[in-house]
């Protein structure tokens, strides 16, 4: 066969490349349309309701929708569920906090950067009862923190494996993230602060990567995904956001580095 076709036998590994690449692309674009569809049944439920009923149950909704999906694809496909990496054990909280630790600290440092250079100013915080911030806390865990990590570091993550090995999962999980972030509302003007607003949104998956390569599970990229939102709590408004952006890009990509380095340090993968 080879003497008779030798062109064939010569496209033979470039056809089995191509194809592994649509495979990967199709994982990344069934990620994003679970996203869309998600943020389409959302949006379309919470404005069939009063606004006052809408604003509590869309976080909440969004988780719910995320898991039916996930769940009528994995049924279909026969992918096991434990592959989102959704642990059911004692040591998930912990996580979670040490995840938001690990979010938080680089971010609150990048600020204060931030306000030693002039770029921004520390506010006071505005206060609010402790139940009213573990509430807002949850909600914002059940709308974005939660959903989001178990598409990207859950889903995405464990199908990519399949097909990647560890550095090639980290960078497709976390550029696919990052690029949806370019459309996100945010206090970001003109085409310069958009784009780096995309970066640190990308610089903060890579951490959440890190996260899920380290501990095998989601609950520490669902604390620092989390801590995106309560560094809005500290609020240091910036006159140069651009600036802002950039510094708060470096401290998260750092942390992950370090995160990285640790757990390839103490769990080495065999090469594939």
């Amino acid at each position: 066969m080879a003497r008779l076709y030798p062109r064939l036998d010569a496209t033979a590994p470039a056809l089995r490349l191509a194809s592994a690449d649509m495979r990967i692309l199709g994982a990344v674009l069934i990620t994003i349309a679970m996203f869309v569809a998600t943020m389409i049944a959302v949006t379309t439920i919470s404005r069939a309701l009063p606004e006052s009923v809408a604003g509590w149950l869309s976080p909440p909704l969004t988780t719910v929708v995320v898991f039916g999906l996930l769940y009528a694809y994995r049924r279909w496909t026969g992918r096991p569920w434990s592959g989102l990496g959704l642990t059911r054990t004692w040591w998930a909280l912990p996580q979670v906090l040490l995840g938001l630790a690990a979010g938080l600290l680089p971010l609150l440092a990048a600020n204060a950067v931030s306000v030693w250079a002039g770029a921004a100013t520390w506010a006071p915080p505005e206060p609010r009862p402790p139940a009213i911030l573990l509430l807002g806390l949850a909600l914002i865990v059940l709308r974005a923190a939660l959903p989001e990590e178990v598409l990207y570091r859950g889903h995405l993550y464990d199908v990519l494996t399949d097909r990647l090995g560890p550095n090639g999962v980290l960078a497709v999980t976390t550029l696919s993230f990052g690029a949806l972030h370019i459309l996100s509302q945010s206090p970001a003007s003109g085409i310069g602060e958009k784009l780096l607003f995309m970066v640190q949104a990308t610089a903060m998956g890579l951490l959440c990567g890190a996260c899920r390569e380290r501990t095998g599970a989601v609950w520490m990229p669902v604390g620092v995904h989390t801590a995106v939102y309560v560094n809005l709590l500290i609020p240091a408004p910036a006159s140069n956001y651009g600036a802002q952006l950039a510094l708060q890009t470096a401290a998260l990509t750092l942390t992950a580095a370090a995160v990285l380095v640790t757990a390839r340090r103490e769990s080495p993968r065999p090469a594939r």
